[in-house]
Formats: structure tokens, C-alpha cells, sequence
């Protein structure tokens, strides 16, 4: 895709942050919302086409999105964490049926809790007894929920009120039903999506951070779904910033066959002053390469998202 100049980047920009303010609405009010699954279902086909038109982008955005503010975090998170199951479905050769249920889930699992998400993003003290029981029985009645509102498909359901079953983690791949092996997969992205997020009481840990306690997580696991989720997002993600080599500050704009060898785009020099024009860099091609993945809060000064993005659009990080 080409980010031709601002208004395109600011339109882009637009449907992205629209399409996550309209599944914060439907979560927040699933009772009165109308027509419910079918919003939902709206919501996925508006995703996938925003997808489809560019993914380094759209994670781009979703990255800087997710790094930068806990204001409505469940919508965010939702959003987040459906991007990558539509991506890991993709990469996993997932039937369609079988992404329907689980990119849905994503959107959706944790609506029996939405108005106390935001809210624990936003909470320094730890959760009161209230809310622990709220987060403990919330995967169940957000299953039960769902169905009242007309979910039929039973995958979806399934997924949902498992997203938290700690036990389908000690259980190889080729002893769990589909809809175990899809809530799998939603679990590890639900976990990765949630570290790279800032909280008041803490920032967000890098994606590197993340993608490496996820790896670890499942070092003992014959499974792909670890490998697929760092392959498709990689080990720095576009929208996070990097320290290279040289000590220049970086932010990642596309992602390449290799997970740690993005191009990117430099933005400050070794002294951290901010360069007037960013210089695009193909890790993967030449010196320097990636020294270490950086909080979102590194680069305080803004930068001209839709610059870098225009740039980026001309060039391949491929290998």
C-alpha cells in the first residue's frame, strides 16, 4: 500500500481507531447493542479488508496504538488480539471455519468484563476481592453471554469460555479437540498482546520482552503456535522502536523473512536528537543490525508517522 501523503495516512489512521471505538461500544453494551453477532461479524470483515490492504501497516498502527495509551484498553486489546489470530490462522492453515471462531473469540472473549477492564488498566492498587472474582469466572460468563445474544457457532463459545483453562497447557497439540487447539492459540496471543500494553502500575514490556516469555513458555511443547505467532509478527513488530548498533534509535515499519531483521526507519542519532528526516534501514542487508528492542515511551518527541510509512511503501525488507 501506498501512504500517497497525510490526509491518506489520516484516513487510514481514521478507519483503524473507528473500527476500534465500534467494538468498544458493542463490548461495553452487549445487551442493548442491536443485532449484536452481526456487528461482530461486520467488525471481522472490516478488519480482514483493512488487513488485506496493507498488514505491516495496520500492525504499525496497532502496535503504536497498543504502546502508547491504556485508554480503552478492552477495545484495543480486542482488536489487537484478533489482528493476530487472523494472522496466525493464516499461517497456520487454519480451515476458515475454523479462523471464523477463533478471530471472533478474540473480539469477544472478554465481554463479560469489558467496563472492569478499562477500568484495571487504569488501577494502580491490585485487584480487589470483587474484581478477582469478576476476572476469575469472566471467561465462563462471557461464554454464557454470548449465547444469549445469539452466538450459535459452538466453536466460538467453546473457545470463549476456555481462553483462561490453565490445563489445556500441559496437553500436547495432537491430544486436544479443535476447539482446544484453537483456544490455545488465543490464549498465547491474548498473553503476548497483554504484556506489550501499558498499564498505570507498570509500562508495557517490549514486543522482544514478550515474544521471548512466550518462546520460553512453550519451550517444552511440541506445538507450533509459539513459532508461528513470533514468525508473523516477529521478534520487533512494525510500531515498536529499536536501539541499533550504532546507538541510533529506530522505529520498525515492515517486517522480513527473518523475525529479528525488520526494516526500519532511524529516527534519532547516538545522542538521541531527533534526525529532521528519518533514514529507512534494511537490517537484514547491512550494518547495523538490532542491539535491543525499546519501550514505547523512548522517543517522546512526534514523529511524522505518515512520512515513514510513505517511504517505507517503496522499499522490501525482504531478504
Amino acid at each position: 500500500m501506498n501512504v500517497r501523503d497525510e490526509n491518506e495516512y489520516e484516513d487510514l489512521l481514521a478507519e483503524w481507531s473507528d473500527l476500534e471505538s465500534g467494538i468498544g461500544v458493542v463490548l461495553r453494551n452487549p445487551d442493548t447493542a442491536q443485532q449484536f453477532v452481526a456487528r461482530v461479524l461486520q467488525y471481522d470483515r472490516w478488519m480482514q479488508g483493512l488487513l488485506q490492504r496493507d498488514p505491516d501497516v495496520g500492525l504499525y498502527l496497532l502496535f503504536q496504538l497498543a504502546g502508547h495509551s491504556a485508554v480503552g484498553y478492552s477495545a484495543s486489546h480486542a482488536l489487537v488480539c484478533a489482528v493476530l489470530c487472523q494472522l496466525m490462522a493464516k499461517e497456520l492453515g487454519l480451515l476458515p471455519t475454523e479462523r471464523d471462531s477463533l478471530v471472533r473469540a478474540a473480539f469477544t472473549m472478554n465481554v463479560a468484563m469489558t467496563a472492569m477492564q478499562d477500568v484495571l488498566a487504569n488501577q494502580t492498587d491490585r485487584p480487589s476481592p470483587e474484581q478477582q472474582d469478576m476476572i476469575r469466572t469472566h471467561a465462563v460468563k462471557a461464554g454464557a453471554l454470548l449465547g444469549n445474544l445469539g452466538v450459535q457457532d459452538e466453536k466460538w463459545l467453546a473457545i470463549v469460555s476456555m481462553h483462561h483453562d490453565e490445563s489445556l497447557e500441559h496437553v500436547g497439540l495432537n491430544q486436544l479437540t479443535p476447539s482446544q487447539r484453537l483456544t490455545r492459540i488465543l490464549k498465547m496471543v491474548d498473553r503476548y498482546a497483554a504484556m506489550i500494553s501499558p498499564r498505570m502500575t507498570r509500562a508495557g514490556r517490549t514486543a522482544t520482552e514478550s515474544a521471548r516469555s512466550i518462546m520460553a513458555s512453550a519451550a517444552n511443547q511440541t506445538d507450533e503456535i509459539a513459532h508461528a505467532l513470533v514468525k508473523v509478527v516477529g521478534m520487533c513488530p512494525p510500531g515498536t522502536f529499536v536501539r541499533l548498533d550504532t546507538a541510533e534509535v529506530a522505529v520498525v515499519v515492515k517486517r522480513s523473512s527473518q523475525p529479528n531483521q525488520p526494516l526500519v526507519a532511524i529516527v534519532t542519532n547516538a545522542e538521541g536528537e531527533l534526525l529532521r528526516i528519518p533514514r529507512l534501514h534494511a537490517t537484514a542487508q547491512a550494518y547495523p543490525g538490532i542491539k535491543q528492542a525499546l519501550g514505547s515511551g523512548v522517543v517522546r518527541a512526534p514523529l511524522s508517522h505518515y512520512f515513514i510509512l510513505q517511504m517505507s511503501s517503496h522499499m522490501k525488507a525482504e531478504v
